[in-house]
């Protein structure tokens, strides 16, 4: 009897998940210090983003976390590897700066650390060019549908639920929402929104739904809640060997919702950016080098930009993608690391702005809902 215990014990810790037992590394959680926190006042400047005489000034921001933003970020780290670690490197800490951090405006942000594929391990499929694949591997996605359970039982306490997800990390939202939410009625009622960004969420042809997710719709309102934002960003139709915009899925699209108008037509964006530049020294640091973005400083955390882009969705040549022109002396940016990319390292930025304003409204929306 007793070498049948043993016998199953060892069997039960060879099945299980390598992730299952252990416990959720937190890039930004509210009960810790981290780069999720600090100052939300930002220096207001105008299209050309630079300080001039008479500008805007500052906008001061008192944080009114009524709801929670739940991250996962993209493909970011240069472990020399094929998968990372869950050690915090910088990298890590400046991808959650510029693209979680502002949502602190109403969200309590939770980021989990997780096994991503790094630079280096995607190298292959990227050198293959086309729509990206096989972008997800089983130990990331343990890791944050662990993060999400545990955030679930220990802090919800019955809040309602940002997801925001860019590049990689949309790719591992796509799945846990597909999984974990959307066949689910009581799942969903917990979901303000999903930002999906540069990840290639699919929708079945002319519809709004359908593809990845069969209950939860493109969000076309302001108000609309329960519903998906998801963006490419190019600033020219995209290539043929584009690595966003595209699917070879039959009766499949990606979808494209404009954070700046929901309903259709063209829009203002509002750009935000950390006044600190990304880590030093990073791949991501290079290939932001490369988009021709100039540099700022101020003495506020956030720079906002003000007009300084127009976008639109648009349909053309079997893609579907965000264009985004420069107006009024706004700085004109180049795609990087090569065309393929378009502007996929500014996606969550070019329109932070909207889409911080986006749910606040939405999670009003939200808490009207369930009076």
């Amino acid at each position: 009897m007793l070498r049948l215990s043993l016998i199953a014990a060892v069997l039960v810790c060879v099945l299980l998940p390598a992730s299952a037992s252990a416990a959720t590394t937190w890039l930004c959680h509210p009960d810790r210090k981290d780069v999720c926190d600090g100052s939300l006042h930002s220096d207001a400047r105008g299209p050309t983003a630079q300080e001039e005489e008479g500008s805007i000034g500052g906008i001061y921001v008192i944080p009114e976390q009524r709801m929670d933003c739940f991250y996962v970020y993209p493909t970011v780290s240069d472990q020399k590897r094929s998968v990372a670690t869950k050690r915090i490197d910088p990298e890590l800490r400046s991808i959650a700066l510029y693209q979680a951090a502002r949502y602190a405006e109403s969200c309590r942000v939770f980021a989990p650390v997780y096994r991503q594929r790094t630079i280096q391990g995607i190298q292959p499929g990227v050198a293959q060019g086309g729509e990206r694949r096989d972008v997800v591997n089983a130990q990331g996605y343990a890791d944050v549908l662990a993060a999400w359970r545990e955030y679930l039982r220990k802090d919800n306490k019955g809040r309602g639920v940002v997801l925001i997800g860019h590049s990689q990390g949309t790719f591992v939202l796509r799945r846990l929402i597909a999984k974990e939410i959307d066949r689910s009625k009581r799942a969903r009622e917990r979901i303000v929104s999903a930002l999906l960004l540069g990840g290639n969420v699919l929708v079945r042809t002319g519809s709004d739904r359908g593809g990845d997710f069969q209950h939860m719709p493109a969000c076309r309102t302001r108000r609309q809640i329960g519903c998906v934002v998801a963006f490419s960003v190019y600033d020219e139709p995209p290539p043929a060997d584009a690595l966003f915009a595209r699917t070879t899925e039959a009766n499949r699209e990606i979808l494209c919702t404009n954070p700046a108008s929901l309903g259709g037509g063209s829009g203002t964006l509002t750009t935000i950016v950390p006044s600190a530049p990304f880590a030093p020294g990073t791949s991501i640091a290079a290939g932001i080098s490369l988009l021709g973005f100039p540099k700022l400083t101020s003495k506020e955390r956030w720079i906002q930009i003000d007009g300084a882009y127009r976008a639109q969705c648009v349909k053309a040549g079997g893609a579907t993608s965000l264009q985004v022109t420069p107006v009024d002396g706004g700085p004109d940016l180049k795609p990087s690391p090569t065309p393929a990319w378009g502007l996929h390292l500014v996606d969550a930025n070019l329109a932070l702005g909207n889409l911080v304003d986006l749910v606040a409204i939405q999670g009003r929306a939200w808490r009207s809902a369930r009076r």
